[in-house]
């Protein structure tokens, strides 16, 4: 996939933008997700739309920020339906999602970077091309891959991901301004956990 044209474009334009603007994820973090998740071991898909466009915050996993930055609203609901899903009052003290990531839950945004400041800025430079992809390879290689999809973004990749194979979850998006349409009370970490186990495979620790 690194190989194709659009991919390049894209890396060129990423140096080019680095050379006067502030892109999160640093250049390093961006394919963190695939670093901290080996493809054979993918248990779990949840998909993110773009990075977190703060500082400190981004680091290449949907959802997550670096210890020490405040938790954000839609991680905050996140951590809340677990809870309450899970029937424990846990309270969890960063928002870093990196042991989810070493679980098998693939935490892939579908745009990977972004402007500081700019949300969306970087969502027409041919990433959705590459995250596409990658859903289309897990779909065609793996098999029994929960994939939770969460807001109208994350439901539009539907159509490439075959639910005779996989499971599809759906939900409202966490966000405060959606999370009481659907996403609380969805209980999709005990329903993935469940379906994992039927399938004989290591339940996800959600409070690791």
């Amino acid at each position: 996939m690194k190989k194709k044209k659009y991919f390049l474009d894209i890396i060129r334009f990423l140096s080019k933008e680095r050379l006067k603007k502030i892109i999160y994820p640093p250049h390093s973090e961006i394919f963190t997700a695939f670093l901290l998740t080996e493809f054979s071991s993918i248990k779990v898909v949840i998909l993110g739309q773009d990075p977190y466009h703060n500082f400190n915050q981004a680091h290449g996993l949907a959802f997550s920020v670096n210890i020490g930055a405040t938790i954000p609203p839609s991680l905050k609901n996140i951590y809340k339906e677990i809870s309450n899903d899970m029937l424990l009052n846990y309270v969890f003290q960063n928002g870093l999602l990196k042991n989810w990531a070493k679980q098998g839950v693939l935490l892939l945004n579908t745009i990977l970077t972004v402007e500081s400041g700019k949300p969306g800025s970087h969502s027409q430079i041919g990433w959705t091309f590459f995250t596409d992809k990658v859903i289309e390879v897990i779909n065609k290689y793996l098999y029994g891959v929960v994939f939770l999809l969460w807001g109208s973004h994350a439901k539009n990749k539907v159509g490439i991901i075959d639910g005779n194979k996989h499971y599809i979850l759906q939900a409202s998006h966490p966000s405060p301004l959606s999370a009481y349409r659907g996403f609380f009370g969805c209980r999709h970490f005990s329903k993935t956990n469940q379906i994992l186990i039927k399938q004989g495979k290591r339940p996800i620790n959600w409070f690791a």
